[in-house]
């Protein structure tokens, strides 16, 4: 993987599992990073506290944004390159869930979940790319999920907006690589994140049933979604373009 040095990564749903898990990885890599996370203060100071124990040299800075609000995602760029001068990596990572039957969903389950996951990072990547090519180089990687390329219960809504962030993921690249931009997405599955074992602590039929999707046997790591991430945003390779990454122990391959 290149050095980092000099070089900023904004880094969108930082406070806590995968995000602060790439956040730690970019800082050791020597890059200055901007975290990005909704009403996490103690979380994302910490994080970023971790951040600069790996990079004293850099910078660490953190903020409190809510992405679903319209304009959120676009301020969001301008006070990174405000504060740190530029912006070479773009992870956006930050996502809403929302887990119904189909015809139970509201207009503003819709409306939210659509928000983060979707509108958030296209006006995030729409940001940043002016930035990057007059750099003359950037990386951005979009966070989709498994449940984008697959169905499964209750995911018809949150699925629906992970498949689109994977289209505009290749739709960015395509239009963008002439730039020396390269987009990717990475898709984790079921992942140890603190979220997922809250979550299924009082359910473990449904853990049981979910780990029966995965040929691996067990759930993704964080440490191991966040280095497919890192290796996108760093690797000196630039031919890997468009593509989608899945991370999750095989869950789609049968």
């Amino acid at each position: 993987m290149a050095s980092l040095n000099g070089k900023v990564a904004l880094i969108t749903g930082a406070s806590r599992g995968i995000g602060a898990e790439v956040a730690r990885r970019l800082a050791g890599l020597g890059a200055s990073t901007f975290l990005v996370a909704d009403g996490t203060e103690e979380e994302l100071a910490a994080v970023a506290a971790t951040a600069r124990e790996q990079n004293a040299s850099g910078q660490a800075v953190w903020r409190v944004i809510n992405l679903s609000s319209p304009d959120a995602a676009a301020e969001m760029v301008a006070d990174c390159l405000s504060v740190l001068g530029r912006v070479d990596i773009l992870i956006n990572n930050a996502g809403a869930r929302c887990r119904k039957p189909f015809g139970e969903f509201t207009l503003e389950d819709f409306e939210l979940v659509n928000a983060v996951n979707v509108r958030a990072p296209f006006f995030a990547a729409q940001a940043v790319v002016p930035i990057m090519r007059a750099q003359g180089a950037g990386r951005i990687v979009n966070i989709g999920s498994q449940f984008g390329v697959t169905a499964f219960e209750d995911h018809a809504l949150y699925g629906m907006t992970k498949a689109a962030l994977i289209y505009l993921t290749r739709a960015i690249a395509f239009e963008c690589a002439a730039g020396g931009i390269v987009v990717n997405s990475v898709s984790p599955g079921a992942t140890e994140t603190a979220y997922m074992t809250d979550r299924l602590s009082e359910k473990p039929d449904l853990r049981r049933k979910m780990e029966g999707y995965v040929p691996l046997g067990r759930f993704s790591r964080t440490e191991e979604v966040a280095e497919a991430i890192v290796f996108l945003a760093t690797s000196e390779g630039s031919a890997i373009q468009g593509n989608n990454i899945l991370v999750d122990g095989g869950w789609v391959i049968h």
